[in-house]
């Protein structure tokens, strides 16, 4: 009998071909659990990503808002400067325009008032203009001269064309005592400051908020009183032109009930009539 035509070798033969032949599905089927494993770990970890991107989300849009602020602030900020340039620019330009008049002013009043009696002077963007009192009045008295009006005109013509300049009126003298109806060198240098300032807003047209009076008596000498040169010197009356800001603008008053007014009301010492007082 021949093998082939044996049952028994031929269940053996069939027996050991079917166990050779299972052996490529188990490693299939241990491929495919990887790869299941493999493909569940990606998942967690992408869920894991996910959820700690969701996590920053409230953080991104708060940092999203505080930019978007950020940058509105910066824009602000760049419109206020380019503002405030732009008044800078107007300030310098206007601190340059009033430079210009106030050059013009001096020498216009250079040309015509200057002379032995009567001085210019600028310092610290204040221009004076100094003048002898044998020019202005009689010796120790406080009443102008003819000489001295037609001065003190010519100083209100020029200085209508300069409507935002003040005008402060400072009476001198030298240190001999007097003995004429005033007290006092004290006396006699503020009413000659008001005789002047009289006579700009009385006569000569100058608008009275411009104008103040002061008087130093002796005590404010230019010159050396032991020679007659220099109490001539002295005895003077300064008249100074300056801007607003450095005359000094005076507060305004505010509203106030009758009853507070009652209650608080003194009466009041013009500055300007108090001797050695300004």
């Amino acid at each position: 009998m021949s093998e082939d035509e044996n049952p028994f070798t031929g269940e053996v033969t069939q027996a050991n071909r079917g166990t050779g032949s299972s052996k490529p599905g188990w490693i299939a089927a241990s491929a495919v659990a990887a790869l299941l494993i493999v493909a569940l770990l990606l998942w967690i970890s992408a869920l894991a990503r996910l959820r700690g991107l969701q996590s920053l989300r409230p953080n991104l849009e708060q940092t999203d808002a505080s930019l978007s602020n950020a940058l509105a602030q910066i824009q602000q900020d760049k419109a206020q400067i380019a503002t405030l340039q732009t008044e800078v620019a107007d300030l310098e330009k206007a601190k340059e325009m009033a430079g210009q008049r106030a050059k013009g002013l001096e020498e216009e009043m250079r040309s015509d008032l200057e002379s032995k009696d009567v001085t210019i002077s600028n310092l610290q963007g204040k221009l004076t203009v100094t003048i002898l009192d044998r020019v202005m009045f009689d010796s120790g008295e406080a009443i102008l001269q003819p000489d001295g009006e037609a001065v003190l005109r010519k100083i209100a013509a020029i200085l209508a064309g300069h409507p935002e300049l003040k005008i402060h009126v400072v009476g001198h003298t030298d240190n001999v005592p007097i003995h004429t109806r005033f007290a006092s060198n004290w006396e006699l240098s503020t009413a000659r400051a008001l005789a002047a300032v009289h006579f700009f807003t009385e006569k000569a047209g100058v608008d009275p908020h411009r104008v103040g009076a002061v008087g130093y008596g002796e005590f404010r000498p230019i010159a050396d009183n032991s020679t007659p040169e220099g109490r001539a010197r002295n005895r003077r009356i300064a008249i100074t032109i300056l801007p607003d800001e450095l005359a000094g603008a005076d507060t305004v008053p505010t509203v106030k009930t009758n009853a507070a007014i009652d209650s608080q009301a003194q009466p009041a010492v013009p500055a300007a009539a108090v001797p050695g007082v300004k």
